[in-house]
Formats: structure tokens, C-alpha cells, sequence
């Protein structure tokens, strides 16, 4: 997972930060260090479409980290199938709507001026996973709206990174994390992270818990040609992602005209 908008829980057996453990997401992920690519992701979706954009939707919205600062330029809907991470955002934006759904399948039954997807389009470990997915943007996109979903890494440029991080909280906790992503198999499309949560509780007794996210790992063409399947016009963009190794990422564009 990478320091993008909340990694929400997207398609697949849903790992525990976003279960039993998705109480302390605040503790791993805060939404200061979100400044900086939501200023980004603003840019490319207000650059992106053919119409000003005032209402958008984030599907696997996550922790709502990204919302935390998105929603002072836009109205704010936001999706995720973890009813755990929906209760973090719901106390950092109560302001925004919130939606229990899964980015494959959810229908809100209203359009947008803009769909956004950040890291939990990592979760789409499957072609016919992400193919839904961007069926899903689509059908939520007015006429003119744009599209933007931002996974981690695609096959070209995914490389094995370590990190760490964790704070404390006001109410005693505290968490340490290490976080290990690789590649067991080059060959399929899906890598993993595996994260080591040390778990302060609020009488100093800590816990170590582990936690293993399996997420896609598609090739550029994949992302295009979806988006293109599904009824938008495609384009890959470059920007930096916090979290990752290597130079930058990549999202990816569909503009509905």
C-alpha cells in the first residue's frame, strides 16, 4: 500500500486493516500526509474532463484521507465495501456521503462529473476485475466527465520496496508498522505486501499482529484498454506517489465524450 488516499478495500478476500484491525488505520495513515498527491489528483481530474467538475465520486475511498482534502473543491461521495474504514472516514468527513459497495459492482443510481480511484485500484488483481471496475466508472461518469484510477504500480514499473512508519494517538495507542512488498511469482498478475503491525495498546502492553494484502500487478495496456472497453477515451499519466519505489507512478485517464 502506498501513502495515497485512503487504500479503502477494493475486490478479493479483504485483508485486515480493513477488518478486525481497521480502527487503527488513523494510527498507520494520516491524512497531512495526503496534501500533496490529493493537490495532484485534483489537477489531473479538474484538467482531465470536458466540464467543470462539482460532484465526484471516490470508489474505495478507504480511511477518507483523500476526501479530507478533496471535498473543500468538490462535493464528495464515497464508496468502500469495508463498513470499518467507512466508520474512520465517517468521523474525519462527516460532511461527505458514504456509500457500502463494492467498486465492481456498486451502482449509486446518479452520474458524476468525475470518478476517482486511487490505491485501491491496486486491489484489482484480475482483468475481468478491472474491467467491471471501469465499467463501474463509466456508467457513473456524465457525458463529458472523466475518470482516474491511480494503482500503485503496473507491471513495467513495479519494483520490491521495504518501509516503515506509525504514530502514537491522543487516546495512549500507538503503532509501529514494517511493510514488505515483493513479487512471489513474475508471471501471474498479482504481487504482494506483507505488513508487521506492533500494537500499543493504552496501558503499554503491545501485540504484534501480521496482515497480508495480495494486489494486481497489470500492464499498462491492461489499464488502457479496459478503460477503452468499457466506453472511454484512454491515456496513461505520470506522477509521484509517496510509498513506492522507483521515480513515480502511473494513473490512468478515461475521458466519456
Amino acid at each position: 500500500m502506498s501513502g495515497g488516499g485512503g487504500a479503502g478495500s477494493g475486490p478479493g478476500a479483504g485483508p485486515r486493516l480493513y477488518d478486525d484491525l481497521s480502527d487503527w488505520w488513523p494510527l498507520l495513515s494520516d491524512p497531512s500526509d495526503y496534501a500533496g498527491p490529493a493537490a495532484t489528483f485534483r489537477r489531473i481530474l479538474s484538467g482531465g474532463g470536458e466540464r467543470p467538475l462539482e460532484r465526484v465520486l471516490e470508489l474505495g475511498s478507504g480511511g477518507g484521507n483523500n476526501a479530507a482534502h478533496l471535498k473543500a473543491h468538490f462535493r464528495m461521495a464515497l464508496v468502500d465495501r469495508s463498513e470499518g474504514m467507512l466508520a474512520v472516514s465517517k468521523r474525519l468527513n462527516p460532511e461527505c456521503e458514504h456509500i457500502l459497495g463494492d467498486m465492481r459492482t456498486v451502482r449509486v443510481g446518479r452520474t458524476f462529473d468525475a470518478v476517482f480511484v486511487h490505491d485501491a485500484a491496486s486491489y484489482l488483481a484480475e482483468e475481468g476485475d478491472l474491467r467491471l471496475a471501469a465499467e463501474t466508472a463509466f456508467v457513473h461518469c456524465r457525458s463529458g466527465g472523466v475518470a482516474l484510477f491511480c494503482p500503485d504500480y503496473v507491471r513495467e514499473t513495479f519494483r520490491p520496496a521495504t518501509t516503515h512508519g506509525g504514530r502514537d494517538g491522543a487516546d495512549g495507542r500507538g503503532l509501529r508498522y514494517i511493510e514488505w512488498t515483493w513479487d512471489p511469482d513474475p508471471a501471474d498478475t498479482t504481487y504482494v505486501t506483507d505488513f508487521a503491525y506492533l500494537l500499543r495498546g493504552p496501558h503499554g502492553t503491545v501485540r504484534v499482529e501480521p496482515d497480508r494484502h495480495v494486489l494486481g500487478l497489470l500492464r499498462r495496456e491492461d489499464w488502457l484498454s479496459a478503460l477503452r472497453e468499457a466506453g472511454f477515451v484512454a491515456s496513461a499519466v505520470a506522477f509521484d506517489h509517496a510509498g513506492t519505489a522507483g521515480e513515480g507512478a502511473e494513473g490512468f485517464v478515461g475521458v466519456k465524450r
